[in-house]
């Protein structure tokens, strides 16, 4: 999949390497004074799924909305694929628009009621194409939502939190439905997610910040599927909650 890497936000250095999709160097992001992100350097490969994790308020919101070009007021370097997709913790509607011209909303040309239909029918939702947003249930949203996002076909698809509305169930299959359109698409993700277990599920590295960096980088080398009860990723998620100062007993 081609990087397609434009200079972003600030002026950068030459382009990244090919095979990479995001470069941050030094990026730092203050708020009346005090530096949420401060200094922060990353890296993130075409088609690596990559998740953050943290405290509220150490930064992770603010680092996805500086990638999604939705946070100027920064200094440092960042460089970020040209073909992005944001996915945020609302699914953002239009509740006047049928569901399908929500799906191809804001791409250029003519409404493609045909491309629109193909995105929602790989999101199990090709029933759902000519309803009301107001008609579907919070799971339904989201992965209209996602559609949405994919439908662009990027090289970059950030996620803030989409499935912390979803009750435990419908959250698992949202889970789920990512992991099978992210292998299918071959696009880089950054999830950002409190849950710790759907950071071990989903993601080839989780990213700890804190203080405003990152403090751990995790790789995750387990096959895939995974299994929740399987001993290694039960350690493994033992092992970052202790790195959140979560007590692993």
């Amino acid at each position: 999949m081609a990087s397609g890497l434009q200079r972003n936000l600030t002026p950068a250095p030459a382009a990244p390497a090919d095979g990479t999709v995001v470069r941050v160097r030094g990026l730092t992001r203050a708020f009346d004074g005090r530096a949420v992100i401060d200094g922060l350097s990353l890296d993130v490969a075409s088609g690596e799924f990559v998740a953050l994790l943290g405290a509220s308020g150490c930064g992770k919101s603010t680092l996805l909305r500086v990638l999604a070009d939705l946070d100027h007021d920064i200094t440092g370097e960042v460089t970020v694929a040209r073909r992005r997709a944001v996915g945020f913790q609302a699914p953002r509607l239009i509740p006047w628009k049928r569901v399908w011209r929500n799906v191809v909303l804001g791409l250029p040309g003519r409404p493609d009621r045909n491309r629109a239909v193909r995105a929602l029918e790989e999101v199990g939702l090709g029933h759902r194409v000519d309803v009301w947003p107001k008609v579907l249930s919070g799971g339904e949203a989201q992965r209209a939502a996602l559609a949405r996002a994919l439908v662009r076909d990027p090289d970059l698809l950030l996620l803030d939190e989409p499935f912390s509305a979803l009750d435990a169930l419908t959250r698992i299959k949202a889970q789920d439905l990512v992991a099978e359109l992210w292998q299918r698409h071959g696009c880089a993700v950054v999830l950002v997610t409190h849950d710790v277990e759907e950071a071990v599920l989903l993601a080839d590295r989780v990213l700890v910040m804190r203080d405003g960096v990152i403090a751990q980088d995790q790789p995750i080398g387990l096959p895939r599927p995974r299994r929740r009860s399987a001993p290694e990723f039960v350690a493994l998620r033992a092992d970052l909650l202790a790195m959140l100062g979560v007590d692993r007993h």
